[in-house]
């Protein structure tokens, strides 16, 4: 059986430093953090006080005040994301046949899923003492809405698509998987047109509260928020809480050729692996990282001399950070500490289960401009973490092939593989 090949059509993004595609690149291409003080809810009596939210972003322009009790925070966002990455795409939604509507599937990916909405209900019912005031206040939606899955369904029902419907979750790798299961599926000649990415509305109190008491966010820069997220700096204490929606469309090649649609870059790799070391640490040998990259790369019909940027998971947190350095020198050898590599959670902070997927726009967007984004606050070298970061300032290279990996609690690791696609040489 040959299978088909898989290019990116189309982009969309909201991101705490940049409402929209463009403004989220030019925010990341020029060091912008979207770090500041939790508005989201009071976080005075918490260690961690900063977070990456959404600022600036119009959510009733997407949900109605009918529906505010029957979804969750994260689909505004995606819808946006959405409209924008199809437009970009020069899909027309509303214009579709019914063929058409069924041969585009949505496949996203998300960690905390509704977990905003179910913490939102079950506080409505606590601080109520009286029982049946409490349960008039409760919306009947609460179990969907909470529900993991049912983010891609809202994308379905709002554009009327009739191909799969999946939610990938699997940490913070899940929208990594989410658009290599696309990948896959398009290949395989199951659909020809997959809306992919991830979204995440995860900066919740009880969330934060349990991140604070497993020490795996930033407390010693509360009071500067812009210098908080510190990807691969020696004083690094802990990643920021980010959030936002991360959409690309994936089509099959003939498919966007025939349409003529524009064509970002085509994803030629994509593996994953697991430590199986621990629930919340990574393997300090980074053994399974690196085999993932090395997995996608040789997956995608490529060497490890033709990778030109890497856009790392990067962090901030002691561990995975000297662990990610280290599989990229297992995965590269003599290369690793030449090939540009940045963090873009530097300036979003980590946006959980769409990391992944904020990390593809950023990757696509320095490919098509060919310029490597920086990692934002590296001051002062760490030992252990001794690799190219493009440190503070972005720089103009040439990105013909680049590498996104992703790294999530359970031991999980995922890496895409993206090559500057050439329409003579199709």
């Amino acid at each position: 059986m040959s299978l088909r090949r898989v290019v990116v059509t189309g982009m969309g993004a909201v991101s705490p430093n940049g409402i929209g595609r463009e403004a989220y690149w030019q925010a990341t291409a020029g060091g912008v953090s979207g770090t500041g003080p939790i508005t989201l809810f009071d976080a005075s009596k918490l260690s961690c006080k900063v977070a990456a939210e959404v600022k600036d972003f119009d959510f009733d322009r997407y949900v109605s005040k009918k529906d505010r009790d029957r979804v969750q925070r994260a689909v505004p966002m995606a819808f946006f994301a959405t409209d924008e990455a199809a437009q970009d795409a020069g899909i027309n939604f509303e214009s579709l046949s019914e063929t058409e509507r069924e041969n585009i599937g949505v496949i996203i990916g998300t960690g905390a899923g509704g977990i905003e909405f179910a913490e939102r209900q079950y506080k409505q019912y606590y601080d109520r003492g009286d029982h049946d005031a409490a349960y008039r206040r409760v919306s009947p939606y609460s179990i969907v809405a909470s529900f993991v899955g049912m983010l891609s369904s809202e994308i379905n029902m709002n554009y009327r698509l009739h191909g799969m419907s999946h939610v990938v979750s699997t940490g913070c790798t899940s929208s990594t998987d989410a658009m290599g299961y696309a990948w896959n599926a398009i290949r395989l000649g199951q659909i020809d047109t997959v809306v992919s990415g991830g979204v995440e509305a995860c900066i919740t109190f009880g969330l934060m509260t349990a991140f604070c008491r497993m020490g795996t966010v930033t407390t010693k820069w509360n009071d500067d928020p812009a210098r908080a997220s510190r990807p691969f700096n020696a004083d690094r204490d802990g990643f920021v809480l980010g959030e936002g929606a991360w959409i690309v469309i994936l089509e099959e090649l003939e498919h966007a050729l025939k349409r003529d649609a524009p064509i970002y870059a085509e994803l030629v790799g994509y593996a994953s692996t697991c430590d199986a070391y621990h629930r919340v640490q990574i393997s300090p040998t980074g053994h399974d990282a690196a085999r993932a990259m090395r997995m996608a790369i040789e997956g995608g019909g490529l060497t490890i001399d033709q990778i030109d940027y890497l856009n790392l998971h990067g962090t901030a947190t002691k561990i995975n950070d000297r662990t990610e350095s280290a599989a990229v020198r297992m995965a590269f050898g003599d290369r690793a500490r030449q090939i540009p590599a940045s963090s873009t959670k530097s300036m979003i902070g980590h946006p959980q289960g769409a990391s992944g997927a904020a990390s593809v726009v950023a990757t696509l967007m320095a490919m098509k401009h060919n310029y490597a984004p920086p990692t934002i606050n590296v001051q002062t070298s760490d030992p252990e973490c001794d690799l190219d970061y493009v440190p503070n300032i972005g720089r103009e290279v040439r990105i013909d092939n680049a590498l996104c990996n992703c790294i999530a609690f359970g031991s999980k690791n995922s890496a895409l593989v993206f090559k500057k696609f050439e329409q003579d040489k199709a």
